[in-house]
């Protein structure tokens, strides 16, 4: 039944088959997170350097309702032109399927789809989660749910610096999921090295990593685990710089009442233009330095299946 709705590159599953490394990529980051040609660019730059590092990308998307697992260079480009490509979510799923749409998977879908196909990495930008002012509007991203529910490392940048990080991390150990620190006890907080906050675990190296993934799932700990890998200092933001952006940003989001799944596109755009483009350069490079480990972690993890 799950052939009618997955397709797998081919690519993507020999690699599978044979028990090589993978890692999942998102399709919002092209399609809602920055600007032709700059978005096209970046993805494929992603999948090369994840090539490099000895494994194979899976870019992941939904086009005309079929789950495309390992997208080719021609739907890389349509994702980043397409004016009509739907933000998808967990819920979004069966509809963009049913009415055989195109959608841009956001991290929990993404983790979804790579989880159906048996990717085990998955490499992105910064996750979602509690967004600021959540004690009354209950504004908490799908993608801590699906951390909680779904057995795909996450490796990224950490908590997009636009929520409410603290809040975000308690929601995380209800659910029990890992926050582990690349060479880092500090949570990144996506344009910075530093938040304030601590991550649960530290890991020197990749196969440190995988040891304890492969012990978690092997022991049936259902869930993910986010891997916080802060960005290179040489491409970091100002800490004081980055929070009033934010802070700026939030307002004039509040103000247009703008929530939901729109808020975090109109932010990043905002960010973007409050510091003359720099959060976009920053986010680029930060997403570079996410699959390279995300390769480094698949390879490791391979080694033990």
């Amino acid at each position: 039944m799950l052939e009618k709705y997955l397709e797998i590159n081919e690519d993507v599953k020999k690699a599978l088959e044979e028990g090589k490394p993978v890692v999942a990529l998102e399709s919002t980051i092209i399609s809602h997170g920055m600007p032709y040609p700059k978005n096209v660019e970046m993805a494929l730059k992603v999948e090369q350097i994840i090539r490099e590092n000895g494994a194979v990308p899976a870019t992941i998307a939904i086009l005309g309702g079929k789950l495309k697992v390992g997208l080719t260079k021609d739907e890389v480009e349509y994702l980043g032109k397409a004016p009509n490509v739907i933000k998808t979510s967990r819920r979004d799923i069966p509809f963009i399927v049913g009415k055989k749409l195109d959608g841009a998977t956001t991290v929990a879908s993404t983790m979804i789809i790579a989880n159906l196909a048996g990717i085990k990495v998955f490499a992105t930008g910064g996750i979602g989660g509690v967004h600021r002012g959540a004690q009354e509007t209950f504004d908490i991203s799908a993608d801590l749910e699906e951390l909680g529910n779904t057995n795909v490392a996450v490796v990224c940048a950490g908590a997009k610096s636009i929520l409410d990080i603290g809040l975000t991390l308690e929601y995380l150990e209800t659910k029990g999921v890992p926050v582990i620190g690349y060479k880092t006890e500090e949570l990144p907080a996506f344009y910075t090295v530093k938040s304030g906050f601590k991550v649960d675990y530290k890991v020197e190296d990749a196969k440190e990593l995988a040891v304890a993934l492969k012990a978690k799932w092997d022991l049936s700990l259902k869930g993910g685990v986010v891997v916080a890998n802060p960005i290179p200092e040489e491409y970091a933001m100002d800490y004081d710089m980055i929070t009033n952006a934010i802070n700026n940003a939030v307002k004039e989001a509040e103000e247009k009442g703008i929530k939901g799944k729109e808020s975090t596109p109109f932010l990043l755009s905002k960010v973007k233009e409050i510091t003359k483009g720099q959060s976009l350069e920053a986010n680029i490079e930060l997403v570079y330095n996410n699959a390279k480990l995300g390769a480094d972690l698949a390879v490791e993890l391979s080694k033990l299946q």
